[in-house]
Formats: C-alpha cells, structure tokens, sequence
C-alpha cells in the first residue's frame, strides 16, 4: 500500500513539515507507508516525540551512509564572507562524517540493548516480528523494547 505526502526539505536535506521555514524549500514525495515505524505511528503504537527521534536517527544514518561524490561538480564554489559562512550549508563528505558522528553519538545513548532494535526497525527497515526472531527475543516483546529505545533516543534529542 502507498501513502504519498509531498514534504519540504531544508539545505540539509532533512524533511521539514513547515514550508515556511526554509528559505530556499525543496518538495519532494514520501511514501509514507514504507517504514515501520511509520506503521506504528499510524496505528498509535508510537507517539509524536518517539516517531521524530526515529525520523532523525534514520536521516543521520542514511546520510551517514551516502558515499562521496566522484563526478566533476559543475555549480559554483560559494564565496563566504563575514557572518554568511556559518550559514552555510556543509560540504557532502563533511556532511556525511557530521552524520555519522551524530548517527553514532545517538546509539551509544540509546545504549548497548536498546541499539539493535533501533538500528533493526528505524535505520535497517525491518519490521517487528522480523526482529524479535533475529535477536532471539519472544514474540511481541519488541514493541515495548523498542517504545523505551524511543524514548531515550528523544531525551538524548532533548525532545519535548
């Protein structure tokens, strides 16, 4: 099944849900319905905060995970000056190692139990069942384990 939503994404290319937020806004289409976790939401097995604390370890993971550019880029070098520099916005590679570096600070908060059901569900897409049988974990358990990573994943976030 697709559910298809047109989202906004910043200089980042993180999705943004208020378009009026970015200056220069990009669209593109999600298929909502492709992750799991996106699943839970829906059917009310994961609130607000933990849903925005997985979206954002699943960005970092996947731009952790793009590789570096090995064609000619053809736009033109920015000129930064005075206090534009620190707006803007990060080279590819430095953005992927800004990525990874949040990506791993993030699971080392969610800590050593609670990181392979993220990593499993959020970054890797596997549903709960599937899961629970490759950690060995009984059925249905994975629901809750994965509420609490959730949830120190939105503390480590400083989420409200």
């Amino acid at each position: 099944m697709r559910e298809l939503a047109e989202r906004t994404i910043d200089d980042r290319g993180l999705l943004n849900d208020n378009a009026g937020s970015a200056r220069r806004a990009r669209s593109v289409t999600v298929n909502l319905a492709e992750s799991p976790l996106a699943w839970l939401r829906s059917r009310g097995l994961v609130d607000a905060r933990q849903f925005e604390a997985g979206e954002r370890l699943r960005a970092d993971y996947e731009t952790a995970q793009l590789g570096p550019r090995v064609t000619m880029r053809w736009e033109a070098t920015p000129v930064a000056r005075g206090r534009r520099a620190a707006d803007a916005p990060l080279d590819p590679s430095l953005a992927q190692i800004a990525a990874k570096r949040r990506f791993d600070e993030a699971v080392a908060a969610a800590g050593p139990g609670l990181s392979d059901i993220l990593w499993r569900v959020v970054c890797a897409g596997e549903g709960l069942p599937m899961a629970e049988k490759a950690l060995g974990w009984p059925v249905r358990s994975g629901k809750l384990v994965l509420g609490l990573a959730l949830d120190r994943l939105a503390a480590h976030y400083r989420l409200p």
